[in-house]
């Protein structure tokens, strides 16, 4: 790597810049432009995720300083606040948002041997949604109480690499279940979902088109057991039984038996009841496995605490959208350049500390993120959340 080349100018190499013109040209994003961007527009922005950016004045202060440095990180365009803010209002988000599922694709592949806690050959996915809270003032559009306002981030996040394949914005109204609606199920992969995702009808779809799915019962699901397995009940596993929906309503959306396992957790002291659709895994694997379900958790409370999500650039729906996608870009982008760079004793919290503080640097960029003086033990912060260890 050439070290006369600016850490930040490196770390943008790793982006496949002609498939990124083509989403530009796809919403026809730099029509009629003269200067600024959309390829200035994401820099600005995927700098302003790097170093932790509060505001858009922010941005152009940090920018603005470095001024001589701008046309080596391959920003050609004057940056300013107000230059900045109508490109995030104006130009099309799906063009960042069609970037990013780009870097989802290439990150897949190259954390498809990963392994996340579990001994299975399937693909492992885990669907969950959070909601982020808005100013109702500023935000009228996404108003969804009386007095409050927000969006719900919808993700299916494939545990083998903690890699986000299907991230959908919506109306913080929208209830979980309806994203089922709108996913291709892969055949052979499993799904692990929380009661919210408790939708018959969906989860016959899902067995139809031959995937998996772990899910919790609700306290008022009544079943009829056919019959039970034998366990053991030293694993915490107390029943493992083959049942089919008692009420007539829900058994017509779901006729097909289901595998219902209840487990109790030592560590949490509850008692959990388990329902899926495959009946060949062992009833503890079903338990561990949803027990990873929690990763996507790790994952909301990590891109909040680390990315730029919870303050906005821009107050109109194009303007958030077009940043939440940056910022999904930004985790991939440094979870590629992780795998790609063989930078396995490094976190990714690490990773993205040293890029905040080394970006205008003109040092090879695996050497700035392989030092030698790393101890591993400073990762293990127990208020930080660590994804990728």
């Amino acid at each position: 790597m050439n070290s006369g080349t600016t850490i930040f100018a490196q770390l943008m190499d790793f982006l496949p810049f002609t498939t990124f013109q083509r989403c530009v040209a796809r919403y026809r994003g730099d029509y009629k432009l003269k200067s600024f961007s959309c390829w200035d527009q994401y820099l600005c922005m995927a700098f302003a995720q790097l170093t932790y950016r509060e505001s858009l004045r922010d941005i152009e202060a940090c920018l603005r300083a470095q001024q001589p440095k701008l046309y080596h990180l391959g920003i050609r365009g004057k940056v300013s606040r107000n230059t900045l803010a109508h490109a995030n209002e104006e130009r099309d988000w799906r063009i960042y948002a069609d970037f990013a599922q780009v870097l989802i694709k290439r990150a897949r592949s190259l954390y498809l041997q990963e392994q996340f806690g579990v001994t299975l050959d399937q693909t492992v996915y885990a669907l969950d949604a959070t909601t982020i809270d808005l100013c109702l003032a500023l935000f009228p559009w996404a108003t969804f109480k009386q007095q409050k306002a927000g969006v719900k981030l919808h993700t299916l996040l494939d545990l083998r690499g903690n890699i986000p394949t299907v991230v959908t914005i919506t109306d913080a109204s929208v209830h979980e279940a309806t994203v089922l609606e709108q996913l291709a199920f892969e055949a052979g992969a499993f799904y692990l979902m929380d009661r919210a995702y408790l939708d018959y009808a969906s989860l016959y779809r899902l067995h139809l088109a031959g995937a998996f799915f772990v899910t919790r019962a609700k306290k008022n699901s009544r079943f009829r057991r056919l019959h039970s397995r034998p366990v053991d009940r030293a694993t915490g596993v107390f029943c493992d039984q083959v049942v089919a929906l008692h009420h007539h309503r829900p058994r017509k959306y779901y006729p097909a038996h289901l595998r219902r396992i209840s487990y109790y957790d030592a560590a949490t002291e509850h008692r959990l009841v388990f329902l899926t659709n495959n009946f060949t895994l062992p009833p503890l694997l079903i338990a561990q496995l949803y027990r990873c379900r929690w990763q996507v958790e790790l994952f909301f409370k990590w891109i909040k605490q680390h990315l730029r999500i919870k303050k906005f650039f821009g107050t109109t729906e194009n303007a958030l959208k077009t940043q939440i996608w940056i910022a999904i870009s930004v985790y991939v982008l440094v979870a590629i350049v992780k795998k790609e760079l063989q930078l396995d004793d490094a976190s990714l919290y690490r990773i993205l500390q040293i890029l905040s503080v080394t970006l205008f640097e003109k040092t090879p960029i695996f050497a700035a993120l392989s030092s030698s003086n790393y101890n591993p033990l400073m990762d293990h912060d127990p208020k930080q959340l660590i994804l990728f260890d």
